[in-house]
Order: C-alpha cells, then sequence, then structure tokens
C-alpha cells in the first residue's frame, strides 16, 4: 500500500460513497474503484461491503481507518520537514568554537541566525583549530571559527573581524602607568603564551614579532585557552598579550592596555567551512556572518564624535 492509496481510502472511507470520494479527489469513479479494488487484492482483505448508499467499512477497514490519518499526517511533516531543510530553514547545524571566540561576536551571530532560522538546531562544540579542520574534513562539524587558519586547498576562509590586541596586566604593575604599552616595554617580561599548539596561532605571532623586533621574549608560562592566561596574569604570574574581547572576562585585579606594535595591531577572526559544502543552512549561516562583517566595517570607518574620554 502506497501514499496514494491510503489516500484514495481515506476519503471513500470518510464519504462512504464512491461518487462522492471521486468528486472529492478530482478524478472520476472508475479509476477509484480500481484503485480500491487494487488495495484490497494486496492486502488479501475486504475493506469495504456495499450498501443500498454507498459503501460500508469491514471490521478489517475500520482498522485500517485507525491508522491511515496518523502516516498521512507524519508522511505530511517529513516532507514539510524535507522542504524546510532544502531551504535552510530546518534541520541542524554543527559549529566549532574555541574558547576566546565565546567572548565577542559569536553570541552574537548564533542570536542572529537563531532569530532569522528559529527552526534550525545549532550545536555547539568548542574546539581547538585542529580539531576544528579535522572536524569539517569529517563532516563532523558543518563551520567553524578560529584565528590564523592556515591556507589549505578543501578549506574556505571568510574574514568575520579584526580584533584589536592588548596587554593583560596584574594590578600594582609597573606598565599600569601606562596609556600604551609597546614590544620594547614587555621585553624580559615574565610572559604567559597560548596558544600551545604545533599549528600557527597567536603565541606563534607574539614570537615572531619579537623576533623581528629583535628583542627578548621571556616566555613564563605557555598554556591552551585565553582563561588560563588571564588567571595567571591575574594572580601576579606574569603578563599577556590576548584580544580585546578577553577584556570581558572581568577577572579581579586585571588591568589591560592598548599593544602598540607597528606589526601585531590586530589578529583576524575567520570562519571556516568546506569548499564543497552549499547545503542550505550553511549558506543561510553564512549570509548572517557576510551583514555581520559589512556592518562591522562600516562602524569601524565611521568618524568618531570625540578622541578624548
Amino acid at each position: 500500500m502506497d501514499l496514494r492509496q491510503m489516500r484514495l481510502f481515506l476519503a471513500l472511507a470518510e464519504e462512504r460513497n464512491f461518487s462522492r470520494a471521486a468528486e472529492k479527489l478530482h478524478m472520476t469513479q472508475p479509476p477509484l474503484t480500481r484503485q480500491i479494488r487494487a488495495l484490497e487484492e494486496g492486502m488479501g482483505v475486504a475493506l469495504f461491503v456495499r450498501t443500498p448508499k454507498g459503501v460500508d467499512l469491514t471490521v478489517a477497514g475500520q482498522a485500517l481507518l485507525e491508522e491511515v490519518p496518523n502516516v498521512l499526517s507524519l508522511a505530511r511533516l517529513a516532507e514539510e520537514r524535507t522542504l524546510r531543510a532544502a531551504r535552510g530553514l530546518g534541520g541542524k547545524i554543527e559549529i566549532g568554537i574555541f574558547t576566546a571566540s565565546v567572548l565577542s561576536v559569536i553570541p552574537q551571530l548564533l542570536a542572529r541566525f537563531h532569530a532569522q532560522r528559529p527552526d534550525v538546531q545549532i550545536g555547539l562544540h568548542t574546539m581547538s583549530k585542529i580539531e576544528q579542520l579535522e572536524a569539517l574534513r569529517e563532516r563532523r562539524i558543518t563551520v567553524g571559527f578560529n584565528r590564523l587558519v592556515p591556507e589549505a586547498p578543501d578549506i574556505a576562509v571568510e574574514p568575520v573581524r579584526r580584533e584589536k590586541l592588548v596587554v593583560g596586566l596584574y594590578e600594582g604593575h609597573p606598565l599600569c602607568a601606562r596609556k600604551t604599552v609597546s614590544l620594547r616595554d614587555l621585553e624580559d617580561q615574565p610572559m604567559i603564551l597560548y596558544p600551545n599548539l604545533p599549528i600557527a596561532g597567536l603565541a606563534q605571532a607574539v614570537t615572531a614579532a619579537f623576533q623581528r623586533a629583535k628583542l627578548r621574549l621571556r616566555v613564563e608560562q605557555e598554556v591552551e585557552d585565553v582563561l588560563t592566561c588571564v588567571a595567571l596574569v591575574s594572580a601576579g604570574f606574569g603578563v599577556c598579550i590576548t584580544t580585546e574581547p578577553a577584556m570581558n572576562l572581568r577577572l579581579p585585579n586585571m588591568v589591560y592596555r592598548p599593544l602598540r606594535a607597528s606589526d601585531l595591531n590586530d589578529v583576524e577572526l575567520s570562519c571556516l567551512y568546506r569548499r564543497d559544502d552549499r547545503s542550505p543552512v550553511l549558506l543561510a549561516f553564512l549570509d548572517v556572518v557576510d551583514v555581520y562583517r559589512k556592518s562591522s566595517m562600516q562602524r569601524s570607518v565611521a568618524p568618531r564624535a570625540s578622541a578624548t574620554r
């Protein structure tokens, strides 16, 4: 029995008359009669008995009537969900993030996407850069967010925003008296670096900047994430170079100053995904990222009312 036969059966079961059922189905009576006969022969049971006014249901027909509306309802629901998924209005999107990313733009992007696509489930996975690239290639996530992503032929990397770099200090540190802090000011200061991963990242960018400036970088500790880094700084363990969103952590005893460096002013937060992925839900998400990026660029070039506070 297929869905079309179920619909024909349901119409006849409701009307109890071949003529009225055929009219309801926008068809002639003979094809309806043949379809019902084929349905009964296929199932090997009689579903209807003829009466002077039309037809009535047999015990088997009554049992089938109790099930068919549910099956047709599930079929309609499956069709609707399929069509919504094809338009990027349903389904699920798996997103790879890293610890620091939730301190800035990522929650805003997720909120905007959820407002536009409330029926799309969002799965979040905290991953390192290496883990994100592996998960993308294995199709365990749809999109990722990270910084300083290496070029790869199968992975597309699109900019989201540029994040300014700041120097994290503990209260009482002599450099707190400065309005800005330069790389030279940080020479021989005990530095907390993150993330300590083999793939290029902020730690490598900081190290390279010190090398280019021919300054000594004193690495006190290397950690995996920004939270551990800032926590160690707040305890007086050392100083750090981090991104502006880290200031949202608001740990006690922390002081932040803008970093003054000719070639280390900011880093780019990027969105990464598989180049061959053209799924509607991904394209819808990338549209949200694109709108945010353009509005962010407009804000960055808008003239400031005043440079003083």
